[in-house]
C-alpha cells in the first residue's frame, strides 16, 4: 500500500476549493499612492434662535444705528451701550461739578469776584445819581448849573480876598495895626461861624409843619446839610443856633437840637445867597420833595434882612492850643 492510500481523507480538503497555480495567478492592479488631504476645520454650525411666530405679520422695527468705536478703543459692555448719551449741558455740569479748584485759583477767584462786586456797585451808584438828573426838566438842570456857577464865584471871591490881605500885609507901613485890624474882622468871623456872635444879612425863611408828626431828625440835618452845601453862613431852628458841633435826635414825637427840644412847626432862619439856598430846597428829590412824601408842609420865603441871634457859648479846649508864635 502506498503512503496515499494509508492516511485518511482530510475532511476539510473536499470543502477548500483546489488552489490555484502561482504561475496563472493575475496580478491585482495597484492604485497610486496620493497624499493624504489635510483636514480641514469644519465651520461650526450657527445656532439660529427660534422667534416665536406672530399671528399676523408686522412691520420690524428700523433698527438704530450703533455708534462707530473708535480707533484704538475698546468694546463697550452692552449695559454702558444701553445708557442714553448725555447732552452738552449735562457734560458740562459734570465737568464743573464738583470743582477741582487748587489753593491758588481761588485766592484768584476770590479775588476777582470782590472786583466785580464793588465795580457792580459803583455802576448803580452813578446810575442812580444820573436817572436823577436825567428825570430832571431843563429848569431845574439849569438852576443847578447856575448853583455850581455861584458856588465856583463864592470861591473865587473868597480867594481873591485872602490875597489881597497877603498883599494889605506886605505892602503896609504900619504891619502891626494892620494885622491887628484883620485880626478882629477874622474874629467876628469865626464868632459868627462858631454861633457866639450874632449875625445878620440877607436869606431865607424855611418853614415846615409836620401835623401827623411823620418829621424826623435825620431830615432835619439833611436840610441843614443842602443849605450848608449852598453857601449857609448862619443857620438858626426854633431859637437853636447850628453849629459844626451840632447833633440832632429823636425824642418821641419831638426832635432834640444839642440837648434842647423843639417841636413843630420847625423854622429855619439861614443867612446867605438866596438866589442858591432856595433852589437848593427845590431841586427834583431834594429837601422839599422829602418832607412833602412825609405829609409835611414846606414853605420858603426869601429876605433881604435875616437876623440870627440865638448864641453859643464858647468852650476853651482842653487840648487844642495855638500853633502861631
Amino acid at each position: 500500500m502506498s503512503d496515499q492510500d494509508e492516511r485518511p481523507e482530510n475532511p476539510l480538503r473536499k470543502e477548500l476549493p483546489d488552489e490555484v497555480p502561482v504561475s496563472e495567478r493575475r496580478p491585482e492592479p495597484t492604485a497610486p499612492k496620493q497624499p493624504e488631504p489635510q483636514p480641514h476645520p469644519q465651520p461650526q454650525p450657527r445656532i439660529r434662535p427660534q422667534l416665536p411666530r406672530d399671528p399676523a405679520p408686522q412691520a420690524a422695527p428700523v433698527p438704530e444705528p450703533e455708534p462707530t468705536p473708535e480707533p484704538g478703543g475698546t468694546a463697550e459692555p452692552e449695559s454702558e451701550a444701553a445708557e442714553p448719551r448725555l447732552t452738552g449741558r449735562q457734560r458740562l455740569a459734570a465737568g464743573l461739578w464738583p470743582p477741582r479748584l487748587t489753593r491758588a485759583q481761588f485766592i484768584v477767584a476770590l479775588l476777582l469776584f470782590g472786583l466785580g462786586f464793588g465795580l457792580a456797585i459803583q455802576v448803580a451808584s452813578n446810575s442812580d445819581s444820573d436817572s436823577a438828573l436825567r428825570g430832571a426838566r431843563q429848569e431845574d438842570l439849569v438852576r443847578i448849573l447856575d448853583e455850581l456857577d455861584d458856588r465856583t464865584q463864592r470861591l473865587e471871591d473868597e480867594k481873591q480876598g485872602l490875597e489881597k490881605q497877603r498883599e494889605e500885609l506886605q505892602s503896609s507901613s504900619d504891619q502891626a495895626a494892620e494885622a491887628r485890624k484883620q485880626t478882629a474882622e477874622k474874629e467876628k468871623q469865626l464868632g459868627i461861624l462858631a454861633g457866639t456872635v450874632a449875625a445878620q444879612g440877607p436869606g431865607i425863611t424855611m418853614t415846615i409843619d409836620d401835623a401827623k408828626g411823620t418829621v424826623e431828625s435825620d431830615m432835619l440835618l439833611d436840610a441843614i446839610q443842602e443849605l450848608r452845601a449852598a453857601g449857609a453862613e448862619a443857620i438858626q431852628i426854633n431859637g437853636v443856633r447850628v453849629v459844626a458841633n451840632t447833633y440832632l435826635t429823636d425824642s418821641g414825637k419831638t426832635v432834640s437840637v444839642d440837648g434842647n427840644k423843639i417841636a413843630a412847626p420847625y423854622r429855619f432862619k439861614v443867612i446867605g445867597k438866596p438866589q442858591d439856598l432856595e433852589p437848593a430846597l427845590n431841586i427834583p428829590g431834594g429837601v422839599v420833595q422829602t418832607f412833602e412824601k412825609e405829609q409835611a408842609t414846606v414853605s420858603v420865603e426869601r429876605s433881604d434882612k435875616i437876623v440870627v441871634d440865638a448864641l453859643r457859648q464858647a468852650k476853651q479846649p482842653d487840648y487844642a492850643r495855638s500853633s502861631s508864635r
